[in-house]
């Protein structure tokens, strides 16, 4: 098989969806690789390195997904990328379609075969490729709502951590799955008052017991969030259902009830965001105001510290794309059944049941399921 590995050309975008050390795996396998010059200069990877390890480098996009029967990526393609994508060709990548129609409709227009890293699960129940970006994107929302609380960049003016004798910020994790899990730890480290928010008892029973004590567990409902909003310094938006749209729960009206110069990190936008008035945003322009809350929107949060990432993404993913070359993907799906739950669309079909009903569209059961 030829397999593809693209530049990535989401605004600063630094991830690169392998490694040398998996070119070398696939090449050992007798598998060809060609990777976009310039691919993994964001996480600090040369065109040298790849080309050492048996990868053809190639000098444009065009030349790679013409040529490859599968492109590996990190994030969705954008619509220059789509122009690019043929009939029967495979990408596995992220896509978060249940949150964009325009991405979904053009994705089925190229008849390709779209395997989404965030709807793979493992054995038991897991999402194995969306946990390490989840670990990131928890990790970081802190970072960054603790340098937006900065009056500079029109936060409240509070350190997140307080010092002796004054106190330390209040956040409020609103989910607590992966994500929050980490923005809750990073946040109770820097000395914060926590609370996390779930409707999962045993997760919150299971938060309880191995949080520091800063950190308060809280069952969510819509009269305790309005309360812990109202408080809230620095808010992170952990809320996911995989493959469907995040559900919406701090309304517009919630807004008007916070603290001027609160932050609201929202990490599910890609899948939509928990909070009304959240939009994607970028690292170049990552922040807007509505009701004075600060928003905080980037849809990329991980591509910042791309070489963390792109480590951390392809320790899970390589895996699974040396199943799909070997095997090709119809059978590595019917070999693993967790991995044809990543099919999302089909030749022109959505074959996953989340995406088909957020757009009212046809769900037609992917080919490894009849």
């Amino acid at each position: 098989m030829i397999i593809g590995i693209p530049k990535e050309t989401k605004t600063h975008e630094y991830r690169v969806s392998m490694t040398p050390v998996g070119v070398d795996e696939l090449v050992r396998r007798k598998h060809q690789v060609l990777v976009e010059t310039g691919a993994g200069a964001g996480s600090g990877f040369s065109d040298e390195q790849y080309a050492a390890v048996g990868a053809s480098i190639a000098n444009t996009p065009r030349e790679v997904f013409a040529k490859a029967d599968m492109i590996v990526k990190v994030k969705e393609p954008l619509a220059a990328e789509r122009a690019l994508m043929r009939s029967g060709q495979v990408m596995f990548t992220y896509f978060h379609f249940a949150a964009d129609r325009e991405l979904t409709e053009g994705v089925l227009k190229t008849g390709s075969i779209a395997i989404a890293y965030e709807t793979i699960v493992d054995g038991h129940g897991r999402l194995p490729l969306l946990t390490p970006m989840s670990e990131v994107a928890g990790k970081m929302s802190i970072q960054e709502g603790a340098k937006y609380l900065e009056r500079p960049m029109m936060g409240r003016g509070i350190l997140l951590g307080g010092v002796p004798g004054v106190e330390p910020a209040q956040v409020l994790v609103i989910g607590g799955g992966v994500v929050g899990t980490n923005a809750a730890k990073v946040a109770a480290g820097l000395g914060a008052n926590v609370v996390i928010m779930d409707v999962n008892l045993d997760r919150l029973r299971y938060l309880d017991d191995v949080m520091p004590a800063n950190v308060h567990t809280v069952y969510s409902e819509r009269l305790a969030l309005q309360k812990y909003l109202r408080m809230a310094d620095l808010v992170v938006g952990a809320v996911l259902i995989p493959g469907a749209r995040c559900p919406v729960l701090v309304t517009r009206d919630m807004l008007s009830t916070m603290q001027h110069g609160a932050v609201i990190i929202d990490v599910g936008v890609d899948q939509g965001g928990c909070c009304e008035t959240i939009r994607p945003t970028t690292h170049d322009q990552p922040t807007y105001i509505v009701d004075n809350v600060v928003h905080y929107g980037v849809a990329n949060m991980p591509g910042a510290v791309g070489r963390t990432s792109t480590y951390a993404l392809t320790n899970a993913t390589l895996p699974y794309a040396l199943k799909l070359a070997d095997l090709g993907y119809q059978a590595a799906c019917r070999a693993d059944a967790g991995l044809a739950m990543g099919i999302n669309v089909e030749r022109g079909r959505v074959t996953n049941n989340a995406v088909a009903d957020a757009f009212g569209m046809e769900f037609t059961p992917s080919s490894v399921a009849r």
